[in-house]
């Protein structure tokens, strides 16, 4: 089993800043890429930012340049650090792992329950 926890969402002010931090934990043999996604009310899910194992980072349009998000050096956690925040980047982010639980294994994918952000007018 794999387990995911965000932490660090909140109400924040339009031009503000949040960081957000996903922790992996359980049976883990190598985590793949991490990332972030989004879903506000009425939308679909959509990607966020996503970093894989050897740190090449993917970023959806709306957020280059305001978001940036990274690992920790054991590969674990991944952080989103929010800047410019604005009330349209007001959604509930999860975080999401590419997981191997065993050398011989085929990689899952494992969401975290999600983190509400804010962002208020």
């Amino acid at each position: 089993q794999v387990q995911l926890v965000e932490s660090g969402g909140g109400l924040v002010q339009a031009g503000g800043s949040l960081r957000l931090s996903c922790a992996a934990s359980g049976t883990i043999f190598r985590i793949n890429a991490m990332g972030w996604y989004r879903q506000a009310p009425g939308k679909q899910r959509e990607l966020v930012a996503v970093v894989g194992s050897d740190g090449n980072t993917n970023y959806a349009d709306s957020v280059k340049g305001r978001f940036t998000v990274s690992r920790d050096s054991a590969k674990t956690t991944v952080y989103l650090q929010m800047n410019t925040l604005r009330p349209e980047d007001t959604a509930v982010y999860y975080c999401n792992a590419d997981v191997k639980i065993g050398l011989l294994s085929a990689p899952s994918m494992y969401w975290g329950p999600g983190t509400q952000v804010t962002v208020s007018s």
